[in-house]
């Protein structure tokens, strides 16, 4: 599996969400969406979920860490 860089894997994540939200029309799911949507400066919409993301990454990173000692 590639590596992708963190604003990579953000998009990957937004697009999934995107196919789902496509197949269920689940108002929650929009929502995000709409709160993740990417902004000219290239962050999302609402600037805490782009530090959720990070922090997500992070909690991710120690877990494989911790799992390869």
């Amino acid at each position: 599996m590639e590596n992708l860089t963190r604003e990579q894997a953000f998009a990957a994540m937004v697009a999934f969400l995107e196919d789902y939200y496509q197949r269920t029309q689940a108002d929650d799911i929009g929502a995000l969406l709409g709160s993740l949507q990417l902004l000219s400066d290239g962050k999302p919409a609402d600037p805490a979920l782009w530090e959720d993301w990070l922090l997500s990454i992070h909690k991710i990173s120690l877990e494989e860490t911790f799992r390869s000692l």
